[in-house]
């Protein structure tokens, strides 16, 4: 179902389970974000200095030997405080799954999320490819799935170098002979994930591809079946993740190196709310921005805009205003409203709904890097001077950029063992890849020339680095478009200071 490219909403289980033994033998858990199961207790459970409470979720993060006793490393979240406990694997009880909220790939879903001899409901949540003329889905799907995996065993034979795929469900006879072979004589598949697990001093290394990378830009046409390669290091790097700027459904997503020569040249941003204009104000220069949408203000003391105003944002403060008969204090926006031959200080509500268009006196050319560092993310850009390193820069010929969000991910750089005239970056877990070792001297330490790469990613690749990287990093949400009653008053009954402005995503 690879043509499936979906996002889906993985359905909590309803059938408990009895013992933490038996999660732990069903379920996966493991070191990367999928593997943290969330389970709760029907009844609560005393350990010798802290109460599980019932219903209270309690997250599985590893399983290890305590003390000689097997057990899982959980945690339990309390009034914005984690506590660390272990459960040992008797433990019994009656144990259901958490609702979870996160959205799944089907291939997350298949290696992660469904548990050994059971099956797993999902709902369709979002579709991320539209088929031109078939859809695989009945007429009157509802969103749900059962999903029953297949699996397939992945082999080496003994005087072959490539993969064999043997279907679970072959009707053959299997005999055990490992005792009468030796197993180093068999070629190791190792994947990208295996390679980067070594240790940095076994870099670098030769290495021989049993499975190439489906792909047809630079460097994954290069990576064939049976070509040799040197993996000098690994390491973590930085990308901008940038998306192209089109009304249409078919734009392009980008992941853009530091090391990137080309320079831009700022587009206007657009604004939903005064709120966003307070995140993204900035000390180093004024933003102007113009009304696209009116807004009649419930109070006198602020301001009514309407189309076409102009205003340069000052500051988030607090304002004085007349409710029910008495004053209140709530935060606000200072702005100056930009007259033919002067300027009016005005206050606009920071939970108006409206509109705004940044207007763009900057004329400077920016290098990437520079532009992380002076402003924050959302940003909007084309491309001015196209980066003449690259045979062909695609950032060039899109209309313009939104960069959505500094990112950081795992590489291996690579080049060729015959021909080491230049290396490559290539991702350790977007890059499907099978290698095996080679017992070969790498004839220079040192790598050749780094070429910049810019990554097209996919639209499931998009959703997954959107939705898991930096999650600490977000914004605080943002208040409401409309002022709906119970908002208002505890915007007008709040005491604070205004929200800090959104942390620059790193």
């Amino acid at each position: 179902m690879n043509y499936l490219m979906c996002l889906y909403k993985v359905m909590a289980d309803k059938t408990p389970y009895v013992s933490i033994e038996e999660i732990a033998r069903k379920v996966s858990i493991g070191p990367t974000r999928f593997g943290h199961p969330s389970f709760y207790s029907a009844k609560d459970i005393k350990l010798e200095n802290f109460t599980i409470k019932h219903d209270e979720q309690i997250t599985f993060n590893s399983v290890e030997e305590v003390h000689g006793i097997i057990a899982v490393n959980c945690v339990v979240v309390r009034n914005n405080q984690s506590h660390s406990f272990t459960l040992p694997l008797s433990q019994e009880g009656e144990f259901y799954e958490c609702e979870d909220d996160q959205m799944y790939t089907l291939k997350e879903i298949a290696e992660w999320k469904i548990p050994k001899g059971r099956n797993r409901i999902v709902k369709l949540s979002t579709t991320l490819h539209m088929w031109d003329s078939y859809s695989p889905l009945p007429q009157n799907f509802d969103g749900y799935l059962i999903l029953m995996p297949v699996y397939e065993v992945q082999a080496v034979m003994k005087f072959r170098k490539d993969i064999i795929h043997i279907l679970s469900d072959l009707d053959v006879e299997v005999k055990d002979v490992t005792d009468h072979y030796d197993i180093s004589s068999f070629l190791q598949p190792l994947s990208l994930e295996d390679i980067f697990e070594r240790t940095s001093k076994e870099f670098p290394m030769v290495a021989q591809i049993m499975e190439g990378p489906s792909g047809n830009q630079k460097p994954y046409n290069l990576l064939s079946t049976g070509k040799e390669i040197v993996i000098y290091k690994k390491y973590q790097a930085a990308r901008v993740l940038a998306s192209e700027m089109r009304s249409d459904s078919s734009k392009r997503h980008y992941l853009i190196p530091m090391s990137y020569k080309g320079k831009f040249k700022r587009r206007p941003r657009e604004f939903p709310t005064a709120y966003d204009l307070e995140i993204v104000r900035n000390e180093k220069e004024p933003l102007h921005v113009v009304a696209t949408k009116a807004f009649t203000s419930p109070h006198k003391e602020l301001f009514s805009v309407s189309v076409g105003d102009q205003f340069l944002v000052q500051q988030c403060q607090t304002s004085e205003v007349l409710y029910e008969g008495g004053k209140k204090l709530i935060d606000v926006l200072a702005c100056e409203q930009i007259l033919s031959d002067s300027y009016k200080k005005v206050l606009l509500p920071m939970y108006m709904e409206g509109g705004f268009v940044e207007v763009v006196h900057d004329k400077k050319q920016y290098h990437l890097s520079e532009i992380c560092k002076e402003f924050h993310l959302p940003f909007n850009v084309k491309v001015s001077v196209r980066d003449l390193s690259i045979e062909k820069d695609v950032l060039a010929a899109a209309p313009g950029l939104q960069f959505e969000e500094e990112i950081t991910d795992s590489y291996l750089l690579i080049s060729s063992a015959s021909s080491p005239v230049e290396s490559w970056e290539i991702p350790v877990y977007r890059l499907h890849m099978l290698v095996h070792l080679l017992n070969k001297d790498v004839q220079t330490v040192a790598p050749p020339v780094r070429r910049t790469t810019v990554e097209e990613v996919s639209e499931e690749e998009y959703y997954m680095l959107r939705r898991y990287e930096n999650l600490t990093l977000h914004p605080p949400p943002r208040p409401p478009k409309k002022p709906t009653t119970v908002f208002l008053l505890s915007f007008l009954n709040s005491k604070t200071t205004c929200r800090p402005k959104a942390p620059h995503r790193t």
